[in-house]
């Protein structure tokens, strides 16, 4: 587990502010709390300090909230994104930015608690390739997976689903590309552009008519792949090592 995250708050009213960093700062997964009453206030602090989480009311002046949360995007680490707004009309917008969680006013402690353990689950549910456990959730309840479990990724937008060999699949939010160079250490190799398979669970590998696909188990049963073209000599070469 990493540390804890550093949060940035962004509301035009001064009381909102004041009570969310207050309620931020009782929480002991959050480190330093910054606060911003605009939006180009708000991103001339993101220049400035590294920032994990960001509160964003969604109606301002100037930039609104959801304007911010396209520019923050654009960044190469972009800090996950909470918003906080007094209506629920752009719910369906702020996921579909993938926004952590979406807060209605007036904030209780739990809720905004809640908040912040998604963002830390989030944060750390891609583990470093020296580390063999993934956290995931499951019917709202956070547990710990064994990445050597896992016997292929697949790609589903910005998630990625994790398919073991003894039990349910797990949905992150990481896109698989991340995926991929995070966990080539650990023996997973990319076949398609949707999938990233276990070269420890490869269990055949199969070739008509110039198309080649692997054998994997998944869940009880399991499951044939399809390896791109452009994949195909790359995969052949890592099983031919991994076979010395």
């Amino acid at each position: 587990m990493t540390g804890p995250l550093n949060a940035l708050v962004v509301d035009d009213e001064q009381p909102v502010l004041d009570e969310l960093v207050w309620l931020l700062e009782r929480d002991e997964r959050i480190g330093q709390v910054r606060a911003a009453r605009s939006g180009a206030e708000a991103l001339r602090l993101l220049d400035e300090v590294d920032v994990d989480l960001v509160f964003l009311d969604v109606a301002m002046p100037g930039l609104s909230g959801l304007e911010i949360a396209r520019l923050l995007g654009r960044f190469r680490n972009p800090p996950q994104i909470v918003f906080v707004t007094a209506h629920d009309q752009h719910a369906v917008e702020a996921f579909e930015m993938n926004a952590v969680d979406y807060l209605l006013k007036p904030i209780r402690e739990d809720r905004l608690r809640e908040s912040v353990r998604r963002a830390t689950a989030d944060r750390d549910a891609v583990a470093p390739s020296g580390d063999d456990s993934i956290v995931v959730e499951l019917g709202g309840v956070t547990r710990f997976v064994s990445r050597a479990t896992v016997s292929y990724a697949e790609a589903q937008g910005d998630y990625v689903r994790l398919h073991t060999t003894d039990g349910p699949s797990h949905l992150i939010r990481t896109p698989i590309s991340t995926l991929a160079d995070e966990w080539a250490a650990a023996g997973f190799v990319r076949i398609h552009r949707s999938h990233l398979v276990n070269l420890a669970h490869v269990q055949e590998v199969r070739a008509a008519a110039g198309q080649c696909s692997v054998i994997v188990p998944s869940g009880s049963g399991v499951v044939e792949l399809t390896v791109a073209r452009r994949h195909t000599r790359s995969l052949r070469e890592h099983l031919h090592e991994r076979a010395l």
